[in-house]
């Protein structure tokens, strides 16, 4: 199969990897420009150029100048994964077999640009990959295959993006040999079962502390490691200071003192524990804005936080 692979972040790079260790040919990578020109080439140009696969980053390929180019790869099929730019129906059809794409969800349910953050934030226990046959709708393609994983515990958004990604270059594998051999068969996606996993942005990281704990713990978890859950230390001198949080424990299902407010730190000598709308937390790990981050051990005998001090907006 003569392929020509679209995919610009991480997620895509065990897929190239895992095809150009196939007996399939990848002809072509193509990628998203970067955004400034200070910013570093995109990982799978990276990992292509070590293959010695050809890069290509148009400002677009839905243009009929990029058309004209992948037609002339006469390749057999697009292999579309972490790309950037939904692909019109022309562009879809320049090859014989058309596109398929590597998604990290059990879809229909979350559709977009952050799958593996919105599953974690929302406290599912299982997550997956979904190879679609691509079409101009966003990820609403037919089922080429499935796997399903378990979402551990405490297992953090960037954690789990690796693995997906490892495990999804293995059903690409699969999807392609099928097609292949004619051996595949596309289910329809239950288009009333959609669900949308948009793309996050930094004040997605703000920590509302009248959350229940297993919410912010979700938060936090699903932040990372971009863009981060934060919070704002209100000092009684000087301004509040942002506090990045990297790792929490629930501790409790509700603070000794009762009449706490969310956001009120409860304990502040061996541990630092703060009362949330539903129970208690601990903060583990944090990090003051331009600081390195800190044990919160090590962070309580640098900064003078008080029990009683408040956390939040």
């Amino acid at each position: 199969m003569r392929i020509i692979l679209l995919g610009t972040g991480p997620f895509v790079v065990p897929t190239l990897r895992a095809l150009d260790a196939s007996q399939h040919d990848v002809l072509l990578v193509v990628s998203r420009q970067p955004r400034g020109r200070r910013s570093p080439p995109a990982p799978i140009c990276l990992a292509a150029e070590a293959l010695g696969i050809d890069v290509w980053t148009p400002d677009t390929v839905n243009s009929d100048q990029a058309r004209g180019r992948l037609v002339a790869q006469q390749a057999d099929l697009l292999v579309v994964c972490d790309y950037g730019e939904i692909l019109k129906r022309p562009t879809l059809a320049v090859t014989r077999l058309g596109g398929i794409n590597l998604h990290g969800s059990l879809l229909p349910k979350y559709r977009g640009a952050a799958p593996v953050q919105w599953a974690i934030l929302n406290g599912d226990t299982e997550t997956g990959n979904t190879v679609i046959q691509m079409t101009p709708g966003l990820d609403a393609g037919p089922t080429l295959g499935v796997q399903r994983v378990a979402i551990g515990a405490e297992e953090t958004a960037g954690a789990l993006e690796t693995r997906l990604a490892e495990l999804g270059a293995e059903l690409v594998l699969q999807v392609v040999d099928q097609l292949a051999h004619d051996t595949v068969h596309p289910i329809l996606q239950e288009g009333s079962q959609a669900t949308r996993a948009p793309r996050l942005v930094k004040a997605d990281g703000l920590i509302d502390w009248s959350c229940a704990a297993p919410r912010i713990k979700n938060l936090v978890r699903a932040m990372q490691p971009w863009p981060k859950a934060f919070t704002h230390w209100r000092r009684q001198a000087g301004e509040p200071l942002r506090l990045i949080v990297h790792r929490v424990a629930i501790v409790g299902d509700e603070p000794v003192d009762k009449e706490a407010l969310p956001g009120t730190v409860l304990q502040a000598g061996s541990h630092l524990e703060v009362a949330t709308g539903g129970g208690v937390l601990e903060l583990l790990e944090l990090q003051p804005a331009g600081k390195k981050k800190l044990l919160a051990g090590e962070f309580l005998r640098g900064y003078p936080l008080r029990v009683g001090d408040r956390l939040g907006e």
